[in-house]
């Protein structure tokens, strides 16, 4: 069963890297980050609009592994149109599963996270960790500067 969930869980993150949701860039948003990962390579920038205590609109661009791809793909369809509070929310219970080392969080936590599930088995593998996190480092710091 464990070996099933795990096959599930790659063909999500290939899936997510070969069709990406999201890829693209504003023409005028409030805020815009732009994160590199110093050990592998990958880079993204993350752009976000916000309107009304939402996030109107998240479009992200990047280049690196599958990984990384996958995970901003997912980061954009989750909190596009989303209200602030819901994507704080969201990015601090990824980093909570990216930090668990691979072991599943409580089944509504796990529930709660979606496809970004299929990140459990990313974070056995420290190197891995930042390349999933690399496009919400952006979000987060993109949000900070359209906040202020």
């Amino acid at each position: 069963m464990a070996d099933a969930m795990e096959q599930l869980y790659q063909q999500v993150i290939l899936d997510h890297s070969r069709a990406r949701s999201g890829e693209g860039e504003l023409e005028s948003a409030h805020g815009s980050s732009f994160q590199v990962n110093p050990t592998c390579g990958d880079e993204c920038t993350v752009q976000v609009r916000l309107e009304g205590g939402k996030l109107e609109t998240v479009a992200w661009a990047g280049r690196g592994c599958s990984i990384s791809q996958a995970s901003l793909s997912i980061m954009h369809e989750m909190l596009d149109g989303e209200h602030l509070q819901r994507a704080d929310e969201l990015g601090d219970l990824f980093r909570e599963l990216m930090h668990g080392r691979g072991k599943e969080l409580a089944a509504a936590k796990q529930e709660d996270l979606e496809d970004l599930s299929a990140f459990t088995g990313v974070a056995k593998y420290p190197a891995r960790i930042k390349c999933a996190l690399l496009g919400w480092a952006a979000l987060k710091d993109a949000l900070a500067q359209a906040r202020a």
